[in-house]
């Protein structure tokens, strides 16, 4: 065989190479092409694939707001109960976002359910560093009319913190710090034990120096945690976990006596 002949066969080989590398680019950039355009549209259908596949959230996580706070969950479908227990005054029904902006010192929202739990959170809610008695009577009677009722209590500023678990008019577990034990009752629960709280007895560490502030800041920052564990965390609700229902909004004049 002649040197032409084997150029003429090396540039048909390379150009035969060529054209396969080309085809098989084509090929792969067309399946690439058609891959991009369906998580588009599941993404703007928000919809799983017809293999169950979960679909591309079209909304980006943005939570409603930072941790409350003070809260209560209460573990009901029906935020009018709620607001008849509460004694609101000049209640209405409004939205998430109305109910938020109108929180004042003697202003509470109710929320529409969520995952089955109420939200009630503002500042009119007993603080227990203020009247450990007057918190502890307005969890109870809240759960004697309403069932499950938990709350929670942070001030980020000076590390005092809350948790109680009540039920049919009695307490479950309770635990408040404010510079001191003012509330421990029941037995620590799973939950408290599994995020790392650390509680102290009553009269025992008053100070603060003694226990290392480590302690209680650290007790502070997994109230949401442990909230979580219990119920729901408020900080993790978003845009995308509520309903378009209405909450209620009312002044807290005083709690309903029974």
């Amino acid at each position: 065989m002649s040197s032409e002949s084997m150029s003429q066969m090396t540039v048909g080989l390379l150009l035969l190479i060529l054209l396969s590398v080309l085809t098989i680019g084509m090929l792969l950039t067309l399946v690439l092409v058609r891959y991009v355009d369906r998580r588009r549209a599941l993404a703007k259908k928000g919809t799983g694939g017809p293999d169950g596949e979960a679909g591309i959230r079209a909304v980006t996580y943005q939570p409603l707001f930072d941790s409350p706070s003070r809260w209560i969950a209460i573990r009901s479908g029906n935020p009018v109960a709620a607001q008849t227990v509460l004694g609101l005054h000049n209640a209405k029904p409004c939205s998430w976002g109305e109910g938020l902006n109108m929180l004042t010192d003697h202003t509470l929202f109710i929320s529409p359910p969520i995952d089955g739990w109420l939200l009630v959170v503002g500042h009119g809610l007993p603080d227990p560093s203020d009247d450990v008695d007057e918190c502890y009577r307005f969890i109870l009677r809240l759960s004697r009319e309403l069932g499950h009722v938990q709350f929670f209590s942070i001030n980020r500023a000076v590390d005092h913190h809350a948790w109680v678990k009540a039920e049919g008019n009695r307490v479950i577990r309770a635990y408040a710090w404010a510079g001191e034990t003012l509330w421990n009752q029941g037995r620590m629960t799973s939950a408290e034990a599994e995020v790392g709280m650390k509680c102290y007895g009553y009269g025992e560490a008053r100070d603060p120096a003694l226990i290392g502030g480590e302690v209680q800041h650290s007790n502070a920052d997994k109230v949401t945690f442990l909230a979580a564990r219990w119920s729901f965390d408020p900080t993790n609700i978003d845009e995308q976990r509520i309903s378009a229902a209405q909450g209620i909004a009312g002044n807290l004049i005083h709690f309903k006596q029974h």
